[in-house]
């Protein structure tokens, strides 16, 4: 009988009746569970066991389950399926506007859940033995490339504003604005983004693309509803437009 790969997976719920289910559930699926009660023991976890996905609660005592999602988009490469009793529309937009790769209200079907799991985390392939120092990319050759209103260091993997600061950077938001960068005023489906950025295996009605571009052109445009650097094109994909001189 086949199992599932050794994955960890952190669940942050303030339910423990929740909490214990899901490490139930997720454990005999052969998933290695961590479990955290609220955004300080989750943050703790994270840097100790460096999860491959995080399930993470909106509702949760102390920091809420948005601004912990925020916090991870911002410093780790990690899945996140924010988890929550709300099943409002705008609830959902706002998780998956500020890192969430997908959304679930509860209550959900346990094998549901399992499917988004497996869902997202081929988007986030990496060995599951990883270590948090794995999760460190290695440095390309050094050269920088202006992006709209930022400057992308190819050396150092990190993007720049326009007084040198640091704007905080994904392992895979790089990898797309290095893809767009190496292909100036070139059209780019979403197919081939997900490729060129080694996400190779996907689900075609997948808008993950589309979530990643929207959070990278807040840090890239002066107008980020109005973009110039990335540009949507109908029926395509996106385009990278240098900034002329």
């Amino acid at each position: 009988m086949t199992s599932e790969p050794e994955i960890t997976v952190l669940i942050v719920d303030d339910d423990e009746i929740v909490r214990e289910l899901l490490e139930d559930y997720l454990s005999a699926s052969h998933y290695r569970v961590l479990t955290a009660a609220n955004g300080q023991e989750a943050r703790n976890l994270l840097v100790a066991h460096a999860p491959h996905v995080v399930l993470l609660d909106v509702n949760l005592p102390g920091e809420d389950g948005l601004s912990l999602a925020r916090f991870i988009r911002a410093q780790y490469d990690i899945a996140i399926i924010m988890v929550s009793g709300a099943g409002d529309t705008v609830d959902r937009i706002v998780g998956l506007e500020v890192g969430a790769d997908d959304y679930l209200s509860k209550p959900f079907d346990l094998r549901e859940l399992r499917a988004r799991l497996k869902s997202v985390l081929r988007r986030y392939q990496r060995d599951p033995q990883a270590s948090a120092e794995d999760i460190v990319p290695e440095p390309l050759v050094q050269h920088r490339v202006q992006i709209g209103i930022a400057s992308l260091d190819f050396d150092s993997r990190q993007l720049f504003d326009r007084d040198g600061q640091e704007i905080a950077l994904t392992s895979t938001e790089f990898d797309l604005l290095k893809v767009f960068a190496e292909r100036p005023n070139r059209p780019l489906s979403r197919d081939q983004l997900m490729t060129l950025t080694r996400n190779r295996d996907w689900d075609p009605l997948d808008r993950s693309i589309d979530i990643r571009i929207a959070r990278l052109r807040r840090k890239i445009e002066a107008e980020p509803e109005q973009p110039k650097a990335i540009k949507t094109l109908r029926g395509v994909g996106y385009m990278f437009v240098p900034t002329r001189a």
